[in-house]
């Protein structure tokens, strides 16, 4: 395998608040390499988009305080100038974010909007740009797409804004896309599309994409690895099919609970994950999900946070009493 592209250690996140410091990532660590797919899943709350928004430099310190590393093509970016980083965002580094209409500008055209980090990044002159953006607008389906290059973003719904953020996102072929929750409000059959034209753009020039969604379903069809996040933490680690087929925590085993399966008898109503997530401003001392978790034992899962542990090869888990550890 190649060398990862991406290295993060240790990555912590925290804000100071009003009630106190929130704790909203709590050290986590990978690395991802050229081609592949990273998804990372949990509940809305449990860290994920703090932990990107980090990678991309878009964490204003303060209020966030972050420590860890972070390492792109083995350059360390945390404490670089905000040159740097605006160097990498864009062609190194690009984000498709969770809500296009907070995020696209409300006084700019959507054609200058695309056209923007191309001339920055790519060097392209105002032709070349408008001739790759209306391909673009075409490539995520947006119908008439030059009538569309001159509209402004409230001229458009909300799936249709979606998608010019995903052409903005794939506008300079980047190393690695961070996609979060990228396909959200699109319709299946436009969901299918935008995931054929990443793994697209991902054989073509090896992007690497980390992938960062509610849908365990789309999870199973575009991504490599899975990593399941929950109160700042990685619960669980695995090669999709591995997770799938046995996942060993019992957080993971609730999420998958939780999915209609076709052709799979179940009980009346879906499983349910009792509870609330963590408050990251007063975490519990031990395991973040013990309050909620069924197969928790007292004052170890209470009090004692769980080392990962690994369960085979590719797979390893952050729990005190994995399932399937005794099988």
């Amino acid at each position: 395998m190649s060398d990862p592209i991406l290295e993060v250690e240790d990555l912590q996140v925290r804000f100071g608040t009003k009630r106190g410091v929130a704790e909203v990532v709590n050290g986590i660590s990978y690395d991802l390499h050229p081609g592949e797919t990273l998804a990372i899943v949990g509940e809305s709350g449990s860290g994920k988009s703090v932990g990107v928004l980090a990678l991309m430099g878009l964490l204003p310190e303060p209020p966030a305080s972050i420590s860890g590393s972070i390492r792109f093509r083995r350059e360390e970016l945390l404490g670089v100038s905000p040159k740097t980083w605006r160097s990498i965002r864009g062609k190194g580094m690009a984000m498709i974010f969770q809500d296009p209409m907070t995020s696209l500008n409300p006084v700019r055209t959507v054609g200058y909007q695309l056209i923007e980090p191309m001339t920055i990044h790519l060097g392209l002159d105002g032709s070349a740009a408008r001739v790759r953006a209306i391909e673009l607008l075409d490539l995520v389906g947006i119908p008439s797409p030059d009538a569309r290059f001159s509209d402004y973003p409230h001229q458009l719904s909300g799936g249709m804004r979606q998608r010019v953020m995903i052409a903005m996102g794939l506008a300079c072929d980047p190393d690695v896309l961070i996609a979060d929750e990228a396909t959200t409000a699109l319709d299946v059959t436009t969901q299918a599309q935008i995931t054929e034209l990443v793994a697209d753009l991902q054989q073509r020039i090896g992007m690497a994409v980390i992938w960062i969604t509610h849908d365990l379903g789309v999870v199973a069809s575009i991504a490599d690895r899975v990593h399941v996040m929950y109160g700042g933490l990685f619960m669980e680690r695995a090669q999709v099919d591995g997770l799938y087929a046995a996942p060993r925590h019992p957080y993971t085993e609730g999420l998958l609970g939780s999915l209609p399966m076709p052709g799979v008898e179940r009980p009346e109503k879906l499983v349910t994950i009792p509870g609330l997530p963590p408050d990251p401003v007063a975490m519990p001392a031990g395991c973040p999900f013990a309050p909620r978790c069924t197969y928790a034992d007292g004052d170890r899962c209470e009090q004692t946070v769980p080392p990962a542990t690994a369960m085979g090869p590719g797979h390893d888990v952050a729990c005190h009493y994995p399932l399937g550890a005794n099988a």
